[in-house]
């Protein structure tokens, strides 16, 4: 158990966990540019580090074959910021955390600190599938006295890793999932199978009706506390240390879970129609994280921003035609795909 605050703790893991991960997609492809490390910090206070994998314009004068890398678009973001949270965020807040103080007759604001890496992959090869991944860590504190920090009154983890092919391998599904799952259970056997359907549930395209992609796992507001997604008298991480383990056993998983997933396609060959498929498939990326995710909408209404960060989820290309009849073939590849994203299934 260390003795540094929590704080610190995942702001150390979290500039160890970028690395590692942009370091294996690096290797996966070494002909294609590095990833651009965009450093930045926050005026209203903290830092952040930005690794993004984006190809110059075709008319540039970047060499050809880097035009065909494995990667069309994707960043690896990390945050560390803190600040103060007005009374309406406080009052948001408390609905799911108890231990923060709340007076409605009183307009001051508390400190808070928060830090998290989140990353989003698309690969150029329609039989890639793209990946995404968040976790992150949130307290508040109590106002500083006499120029020291407050004790912290709140914590929580959230977080989640998910998969999003355009076309399905059973592998590839069960793979995924089988390495979520055995990162899981050393920390209690409950937590797989209730951040899978919750990762179901969330990522979920209401007026689609059907999943984003084949899910993962997803959680939010994890700490001490009761939590309505996870059963009470079973055995699961309740301390600030036993959450973390969790975390970073979560946040490990992901280059094993995705690496040899990716490595197995991206020299598939594909044709104009299977691109065609999977830029489809890409709009309704965009509208899932446009108009139900919850990351985006917080960032995007936050004052001063950064916005370039927040949209980074987004693919480069995408399409959208009006009445499509691609996936209306249910013995088709689209087909099938289509059928999975409207009934989830059990992987593992």
């Amino acid at each position: 158990m260390s003795t540094k605050p929590m704080r610190q703790q995942v702001e150390e893991y979290i500039v160890e966990l970028q690395d590692n991960i942009v370091s294996a997609l690096e290797k996966l492809d070494p002909n294609a540019p590095a990833f651009k490390r965009d450093s930045w910090i926050r005026a209203q206070g903290g830092r952040g580090l930005s690794c993004v994998f984006a190809l110059p314009p075709p008319d540039s004068s970047t060499p050809a074959q880097s035009q065909n890398s494995a990667l069309e678009k994707g960043g690896v973001n990390i945050s560390v910021v803190h600040g103060n949270l007005p009374p309406a965020a406080i009052k948001q807040m408390r609905a799911d955390h108890t231990s923060v103080p709340y007076d409605p007759d009183s307009q001051n604001s508390l400190p808070f600190f928060a830090a998290g890496l989140s990353l989003v992959i698309h690969p150029r090869n329609p039989h890639a599938p793209t990946a995404h991944a968040n976790y992150r860590y949130f307290e508040i504190t109590e106002a500083e006295k006499e120029g020291k920090a407050g004790k912290v009154v709140a914590w929580w983890f959230g977080g989640g890793c998910d998969l999003t092919p355009s076309y399905l391998y059973e592998e590839d599904g069960v793979h995924f999932h089988k390495t979520l799952k055995d990162a899981c259970d050393p920390h209690g056997k409950t937590l797989y199978p209730s951040f899978k359907k919750w990762c179901d549930e969330y990522f979920y395209i209401l007026h689609r009706s059907e999943a984003r992609g084949i899910g993962g796992i997803f959680f939010d507001d994890f700490s001490n506390e009761p939590h309505k997604h996870l059963p009470d008298d079973q055995p699961r991480p309740r301390t600030p240390d036993e959450i973390f383990a969790f975390i970073k056993a979560a946040g490990n998983a992901f280059v094993p879970s995705y690496l040899p997933i990716l490595e197995r396609r991206i020299n598939t060959p594909y044709s104009d129609h299977e691109r065609r498929w999977q830029l489809i498939r890409r709009g309704r990326y965009v509208e899932f994280n446009l108009i139900y995710d919850r990351g985006t909408k917080f960032g995007l209404q936050t004052p001063e921003a950064r916005i370039e960060s927040i949209l980074m989820s987004l693919p480069e290309t995408a399409r959208w035609e009006y009445m499509s009849d691609l996936g209306s073939d249910e013995a088709s590849e689209e087909g099938k795909l289509l059928k999975v994203l409207r009934t989830p299934r059990e992987w593992v």
